[in-house]
């Protein structure tokens, strides 16, 4: 039922996904909660993802200009925003690399998988990333 809407992906993706995050800790299974309804609840947080994950896709896709008609005072705006956010966070490279990996749509833990970074890690560096942003925007 769920794969309905996810076209290019079977009902087998989905169930495998599942159990692999069961298994690789990243999906943590409560002892009181039954296997099925546990590995449902993944399979249903998995396919929210991905449909997520395509509707942001298409947006951005919808939103690419092509290269003659982009406004060059915007271009330069964003890239002056761009390098003064990664200015302030050059000395800290966990935090370069959350905001690197939140560009191409990850999720949390699919960050925290590929760098190595524990849940608290992952949880100060993004604080660090909004107090700094924030104060930025003041």
């Amino acid at each position: 039922m769920r794969v309905r809407r996810l076209p290019g992906t079977d009902w087998a993706d989905l169930l495998n996904e599942a159990i692999v995050r069961a298994l690789d800790g990243t999906r943590l299974w409560p002892p009181e909660v039954p296997i099925l309804a546990f590995l449902a609840g993944c399979m249903r947080s998995i396919e929210h993802d991905l449909r997520r994950r395509a509707a942001l896709e298409r947006t951005w896709r919808e939103q690419d200009e092509p290269a003659g008609s982009i406004d060059p005072e915007r271009a330069i705006a964003a890239a002056q925003a761009l390098g003064a956010i990664v200015a302030l966070f050059s000395g800290d490279a966990t935090v370069l690399r959350i905001i690197e990996e939140l560009g191409y749509g990850r999720s949390a833990a699919e960050i925290c998988a590929r760098h190595g970074l524990s849940r608290t890690d992952y949880a100060s560096a993004r604080k660090r990333l909004r107090r700094a942003l924030l104060r930025l925007d003041t």
